[in-house]
């Protein structure tokens, strides 16, 4: 088990915070989903195994990279609803010291939004597009 003080310094050096609006068809607005992960080289898949352990949730999965300066790797993996609500409440109470605080603050207002069902709106989706563009700089 790892300590949370660990798991909030290990996501201000390789976590993120990510929004992915998937456009929509005639009927539909779009969906939006929210994402926090980490990732490690393949040697460190110990370490993921040990944050899925210590927080209780989450995915670990095999990411192939064909990007250059890219290489491949191990991605921890939060993307359920529920478990999301989870982590906000966790790094919460326990703030990043990065500039990740920021990109933290955003991701939980398009959550909010989520949660109030609001990004069924046009108004709302709106709203979460400009926030995600705001992060991950």
């Amino acid at each position: 088990m790892l300590s949370i003080d660990y798991i909030i310094g290990l996501t201000d050096g390789e976590g993120c915070f990510y929004v992915n609006i998937r456009h929509g068809n005639k009927t539909s607005l779009g969906q939006v989903e929210t994402h926090f992960y980490i990732k490690m080289k393949d040697k460190e898949k110990q370490l993921l195994d040990k944050v899925k352990k210590t927080l209780g949730f989450g995915a670990i999965y095999f990411q192939n990279e064909k990007r250059k300066n890219h290489c491949c790797c191990y991605r921890y993996e939060v993307n359920n609803r529920k478990d999301i609500n989870k982590l906000i409440s966790i790094f919460q109470k326990n703030p990043l010291q990065s500039r990740k605080q920021n990109d933290f603050k955003l991701f939980c207002q398009v959550v909010d939004i989520i949660n109030k069902k609001e990004h069924l709106t046009s108004k709302g989706l709106i709203e979460i597009k400009d926030l995600k563009s705001k992060m991950n700089k």
